[in-house]
């Protein structure tokens, strides 16, 4: 915010921290930032009406950190939360700040360390009335990207859809990041490629259709030789992946929502199952895979697959991540703009990515799209590379090389796309076990059938189906 002139006061509970910020600051082109010393003394020094960004750890602290401000803010003051908040809590806090007439804008932040220099993607939710006053300043703070370039921010809606937005973004990077982990493991252990061979393969793949700033890193990561012991740093790192929770929330959401997200329920699983790391390691010395090893593969025509099928995978990933942003948006009548999402997403943020453009135009074209996998380029592209994406899935169950996410992303895309589903059997033992009824092709109607001679009358069927969801 002050590399773009705007007069910035920091406050922290740590004086030396602020100090150190104020320092920085002076010697970075005596850039205007004053530090403060208490809650009291920072509100003073803020131009009415104020405007507070709040970066703290989500939860508890966020509570207690509005507390001791709001004793010191007036009416139109403004509270911009940008931590990764559970969306109810921020709908909590912005009907308790209403009361004081004070307003509150929950707003997503991605991009890192370096976006946190250099732009980050911004996604706030709350009064339209706070957001126009923030939008000259985070507009110009933002990530740009897209041709024309434009700010990856905008006005997605009411308090609640900014953190959702985010919360979906971080599942759609756990599916990601998945993705790629699974395409490391075949390159590795079916390809027989090594670090510096991958590198060079992901640093060229992130100049083509997969340019992404997950793909960049993945190279470098790759690269990177060891700097305590010999080798490189990536063989180093054992292999137990933590997580903060908005993976979670996210599958959580999809649930409720009943919006089918399996890459990234599958990619929250791997994790799961990747913190395991004992008993894994005890499980190795019992379980075994296919007695014949990895399959014998063309190693060029493996990479060309292998990019096909990422490709499509991160396509279904995407597609699954905003059915669950638009499905909530519809409970909630958030009205939140599917493209304006994809759109932020294209700069600053950890999931950015070229194809993020296409998905903003797909979006932009028809914003009734029913899911991105029917847009008709991204159509075209899937039916074109699918046989790709089977041969990879089928090499992973042939090596005994786990594909849990390629896999969801596939059988995702095998379902959506048949116009009929084994669901008919399905339905019919629920019908028989616990006459839950069910409808039929041929006729309307609720019907129930006397499967065996176990089976009775159960009269009326109208309440039957009460409490589905």
């Amino acid at each position: 915010m002050a590399e773009h002139g705007f007069k910035v006061c920091v406050g922290n509970r740590s004086h030396a921290k602020v100090e150190t910020t104020v320092a920085r600051a002076k010697a970075e082109g005596d850039l205007p930032i004053v530090g403060s010393d208490s809650p009291a003394d920072f509100c003073s020094k803020i131009a009415k009406p104020r405007k507070i960004v709040l970066l703290v750890q989500a939860g508890k602290p966020v509570d207690l950190t509005i507390a001791a401000l709001s004793e010191h803010l007036d009416e139109g003051d403004m509270i911009i939360d940008g931590g990764n908040e559970w969306f109810p809590n921020q709908i909590r806090r912005s009907e308790e700040l209403a009361k004081k007439n004070i307003m509150f804008v929950g707003m997503g932040i991605s991009g890192g360390e370096e976006g946190a220099r250099n732009g980050p993607s911004l996604m706030p939710g709350g009064p339209k009335e706070a957001y126009d006053l923030i939008e000259p300043i985070i507009t110009k703070v933002a990530a740009k990207a897209g041709e024309p370039e434009a700010p990856c921010t905008g006005y997605l809606g009411p308090i609640g859809s900014g953190n959702y937005v985010k919360m979906v973004h971080n599942g759609i990077e756990y599916g990601d990041m998945q993705l790629i982990g699974e395409v490391y493991d075949i390159l590795k252990n079916a390809a027989g490629m090594g670090n510096d061979e991958m590198a060079t393969l992901f640093e060229e793949w992130n100049k083509g259709e997969l340019d992404s700033y997950l793909i960049e890193i993945t190279a470098k990561i790759l690269a990177k030789k060891d700097d305590i012991t010999d080798g490189y740093v990536v063989d180093h790192i054992l292999d137990k992946t933590g997580m903060k929770g908005t993976g979670r929330w996210t599958v959580q959401e999809a649930a409720e929502q009943s919006v089918a997200a399996p890459v990234i329920a599958a990619a929250l699983d791997s994790r799961y199952i990747s913190g395991r790391k004992e008993e894994r390691v005890a499980a190795s010395k019992l379980l075994t895979g296919p007695s014949d090893g990895v399959p014998t593969v063309d190693k060029a025509q493996l990479i060309s697959d292998l990019q096909a099928a990422l490709y499509c995978a991160k396509v279904a990933s995407y597609a699954q991540g905003l059915g669950i942003i638009k499905a909530a948006s519809d409970k909630n009548e958030w009205n939140v703009d599917l493209s304006l999402c994809a759109s932020m997403w294209r700069g600053g943020c950890i999931i950015r990515a070229g194809l993020l453009n296409k998905i903003t135009a797909a979006f932009e074209k028809d914003a009734s799209l029913a899911n991105l996998l029917v847009d008709p380029g991204f159509a075209k592209e899937l039916n074109e590379r699918q046989l790709a994406w089977r041969r990879v899935v089928s090499l992973g169950v042939a090596s005994g090389i786990a594909t849990p996410a390629m896999s969801a992303a596939l059988g995702y895309f095998d379902q959506y796309r048949r116009e009929s589903l084994p669901a008919n059997l399905i339905q019919g033992q629920r019908d028989f076990f616990g006459g839950h009824t069910y409808q039929r092709k041929d006729r309307e109607g609720t019907f129930h059938t006397l499967w065996d001679d176990t089976h009775k009358d159960i009269g009326d069927l109208t309440g039957r189906t009460a409490g589905e969801v």
